[in-house]
């Protein structure tokens, strides 16, 4: 339903709420350090990411442009910087088989131009490949080092991805989608070669390690819909010829090659949107055939996974922390390193390796430190940037588990730095989006919804409750067909048990989420009168209807085991609409005007039903946004709306 793992997902409760994009600290202290899309070279000396830092509040700000910066990896030290166009937007950075070059793609919104640049460690000027009238990412050199590749939308209508804002219904709905394909273009640059099928969206790949074709995940028709059923397939590099390696009934994620050429591994599982990665890890043979679980019954989630030597290199989340879990491809997994209870990014996953395996580079952060730079062997990483150790942390963070039924529950409960002897204090309980997904530590900066939640005496729970990863896939499938259920009743357990931990007043709770975690406080204010305020971001009132509205419906029969059509009885069931006499509690609610994953329509159908109740409501549909906000405007005013909501009705 939605692919972020947490508030920083969802416009503001999205970049602002965790701070993503949020406001730094004031002028008088450094800015706030931002690096993504990690990338260490084959030789494991150097680390590729994009970074920006974020000053103080301008009366207009827009969000911080980035630039590529190349680092040592060995103490974080800047060897180059390259900004081709100060108007764009940059993708993540691929290194050259042999260290010496980076290319990436930047993204020119005012043109609608996506460029193609190669730099070099040496001072010459960055040099543009190609130009494509569209969108485009990912770029990936081919093994010998002579081409890359990379998917470009050519004439795309919208940005890639289902959260971003979809096109206008006009004219013939449906009669020209997008195609994202598999283009190359020659190293020393000229025109893209358009190469997969006109017809078919791809949306991962990855080179053979023969140079001659690539294993992607690929879905003929919509691509905002039809990931939830994307084949693992082979494209000829020579003639484009697509041939289906496997089609399980499973979402899939980061298909890569082994060294050999025979075997494809990849993560699959339920998952709720491309990007939100959660599973177990499969082999196959390249040549085809049915999958192979490597690592069944595993009590925690992958997410990701990478070829080095004859093994696999993973990570997962299991419960709290994550960790680094050394894969056999015929005996399974190994016992893995704890790396903490802490947020990873880079281009393997979660972690970035060097050719062989034996350095690994990422940017991580957690709830009171702000993001920073690891890199090193892998299993003894080391901080190598320090450029937000200035910023100190903005609230507490107790990690809380409880057991509930037959499941072992965890979430994480932030709240302010200091309390009154003998006091309480109003709690907010935020549902994170999915159902696939899971609140994971982020470093919540000033300025922030959470940070000003707790600055006014608020505490925050972050539950993951099952479908959540972090515990298994039966943990995650656990809620097939139930939504509002038993992950419902985990929730409230949570409360019950934070209830006895901390100085919590029972009786002024709060409620809020987006996507999923929307649907969920609009289930909530149905289903219980434990809340005395909510705020439902881009919900789901009525299944039913829903199913008809949306624009990704392929998603819908993976979690609720049959269409509206075929068992309309399950979509009432888990519709809080059919429940709407039963609300009281006084609910905020929002949504992006273009949002393809919730359309507006749901929001406003349960903003109608609160009304009739005669409940306290406020419905604001924000104007060209889709399911993530992209405007910082936007995003300031839905974090003052929030505020003051809880304000108004907890205090």
């Amino acid at each position: 339903m939605m692919k972020i793992t947490d508030l920083a997902a969802c416009g503001l409760l999205a970049s602002s709420l965790l701070g993503s994009v949020a406001q730094a600290a004031p002028a008088t202290e450094p800015a706030l350090r931002d690096y993504r899309a990690v990338a260490l070279s084959a030789n494991g000396q150097h680390i590729a990411a994009i970074e920006s830092s974020k000053a103080a509040e301008q009366p207009q700000p827009q969000r911080p442009h980035a630039v590529i910066v190349v680092r040592d990896a060995a103490n974080g030290a800047i060897v180059q910087q390259f900004d081709p166009c100060t108007v764009c937007s940059y993708d993540k950075p691929s290194w050259s088989p042999d260290g010496r070059q980076l290319a990436f793609v930047g993204y020119d919104a005012k043109a609608g131009t996506a460029q193609l640049y190669l730099a070099t460690l040496a001072q010459a000027p960055v040099r543009m490949l190609t130009s494509i009238k569209g969108v485009a990412g990912t770029a990936r050199w081919s093994p010998d080092g002579k081409q890359l590749a990379l998917l470009a939308t050519v004439g795309a209508r919208k940005l890639a991805g289902a959260v971003e804002a979809g096109v206008r219904q006009v004219g013939e709905v449906g009669s020209e989608d997008d195609a994202q394909r598999i283009a190359v273009v020659p190293a020393s640059g000229g025109e893209p070669r358009l190469l997969s099928p006109s017809d078919t969206y791809v949306y991962e790949y990855s080179w053979t390690p023969d140079g001659r074709g690539f294993v992607a995940t690929s879905a003929q028709g919509n691509g905002d819909s039809n990931w939830w059923v994307a084949k693992l397939s082979h494209i000829d590099a020579a003639t484009g010829a697509l041939r289906v390696i496997a089609s399980p009934a499973m979402q899939l994620n980061l298909p890569s090659v082994s060294p050999d050429g025979k075997t494809v591994a990849f993560i699959g599982g339920l998952m709720s949107d491309f990007g939100s990665i959660g599973g177990d890890i499969y082999t196959v043979p390249l040549a085809g055939g049915t999958p192979r679980n490597l690592t069944q019954d595993y009590r925690g989630t992958f997410n990701g996974v990478v070829w080095r030597g004859a093994g696999l290199l993973a990570t997962a989340l299991i419960d709290s922390q994550l960790a680094l879990v050394p894969v056999d491809a015929q005996t399974g997994p190994a016992q893995p390193v704890m790396l903490g209870e802490l947020s990873s990014s880079g281009s393997d996953g979660r972690l970035s390796f060097s050719a062989d395996g034996r350095q690994a580079a990422a940017a991580q952060e957690d709830f009171t430190h702000a993001s920073y730079l690891v890199a090193g062997p892998v299993g003894q990483l080391k901080k190598i940037t320090r450029d937000n150790d200035g910023f100190a942390p903005q609230l507490t963070v107790r990690n809380v588990g409880w057991s509930n039924e037959q499941y072992k529950v965890q979430g994480w409960l932030l709240g302010p730095l200091s309390v009154e002897a003998g006091k309480r204090y109003p709690m907010i309980v935020n549902v994170h989006g999915g159902p696939g997904a899971a609140a994971s530590p982020r470093y919540v900066a000033a300025s922030t919804v959470i940070e000003e939640l707790t600055q006014k005496g608020y505490f925050v729970f972050l539950p993951n409750p099952r479908g959540s990863f972090g515990q298994g896939q039966a943990f995650t499938r656990a809620n097939m067909a139930d939504f509002g259920g038993g992950d419902w009743r985990d929730i409230l357990a949570g409360i019950d048990a934070v209830e006895k931990v901390a100085p919590v007043d029972g009786q002024r709770l709060g409620l809020i989420g987006h996507s999923y975690g929307g649907f969920m406080t609009m289930w909530g204010v149905t289903h219980s009168d434990r809340f005395k305020a909510a705020v439902a971001g881009a919900g789901v009132s009525n299944w039913i209807s829903y199913y008809g509205q949306n624009g990704i419906n392929q998603w819908m029969i993976p979690f609720f085991g049959a269409s509206a059509y075929d068992k309309p009885e399950v979509y009432r069931r888990a519709s809080p609409i059919e429940s709407i006499k039963a609300a009281k509690t006084p609910t905020l609610i929002y949504v992006g005007e273009r949002d393809v994953e919730t359309p507006a329509a749901q929001s406003l159908e349960f903003w109608h039903g609160l009304r009739a109740m005669g409940v306290p409501s406020s419905l604001f549909i924000y104007d060209g946004e889709g399911h993530s906000f992209r405007k910082p405007e936007h995003q300031r005013d839905l974090q003052k709306r929030t505020i003051g909501w809880f304000e108004q009705y907890l205090k």
